[in-house]
């Protein structure tokens, strides 16, 4: 006797019915599930693309950033100029002082000569770079450490 073949039973209407209506919600759960794979491979795809699109926009402001320190450094109004003009920097005076006292990339030398111009602009700066130094309940000795250990870095 062989057990595993089985002869072909007769269904009856009712179970040949169940049968066709299991089939059809088989093919309706597989279609589904086709059209969820293609709907994550599309966020797949849209989220590779903005990566891409990012890295680029990344790479570019890096160059644009790059280039405006070395304007910077050459002549500092031009320089600062660069930076807003590119909305790498805002014009506000704010701004522009706390971009001079992190000082990242840019010659000292060139922050001294945009701060010594005696431009109104270039004034405001001055007093919002000055604001931008801690020097509250410091003695001069400890503020000129403060300012020291701020140019070495």
């Amino acid at each position: 006797m062989d057990l595993c073949h089985h002869e072909p039973t007769e269904l009856s209407s009712g179970e040949a019915e169940e049968l066709q209506r299991i089939k059809w919600h088989r093919k309706q759960l597989l279609e589904d599930i086709q059209k969820l794979k293609d709907e994550i491979a599309d966020v797949f795809a849209q989220i590779d693309c903005f990566e891409s699109a990012e890295e680029s926009r990344m790479a570019q402001k890096e160059k644009e950033l790059c280039i405006g320190r070395k304007k910077f450094n050459m002549e500092p109004a031009k320089g600062i100029r660069y930076f807003i003009e590119h909305k790498l920097l805002t014009p506000d005076i704010q701004d522009i002082a706390r971009f001079l006292y992190k000082g990242e990339g840019l010659n000292k030398t060139a922050i001294g000569t945009y701060l010594g111009e005696r431009d109104p602009v270039n004034l405001q700066v001055l007093q919002a770079f000055v604001d931008c130094h801690e020097f509250a309940n410091l003695n001069l000795v400890q503020a000129l450490r403060i300012v020291k250990i701020k140019e070495s870095v």
